[in-house]
């Protein structure tokens, strides 16, 4: 771990605190970039998976729905 001095707008790390129900600056900073990086995996994720065509008719997937 090292130790970083940066400047933050005050309302930004605000919001971001109520956003992400956290308290310290530490948590707020350690869970947005947390999260952020949560987000891009998942999206390269999604975007590895691509498009599936499962070549299904409206009424087949409302049949499916009221089975579940």
């Amino acid at each position: 771990m090292t130790r970083r001095t940066v400047v933050i707008d005050d309302k930004l790390l605000d919001e971001a605190r109520q956003a992400l129900g956290t308290r310290s600056i530490r948590a707020t900073i350690e869970t947005g970039l947390r999260e952020a990086i949560r987000k891009q995996r998942l999206e390269e994720l999604r975007q590895s998976l691509g498009m599936l065509d499962l070549d299904l008719t409206a009424k087949d997937l409302e049949r499916l729905r009221n089975e579940g």
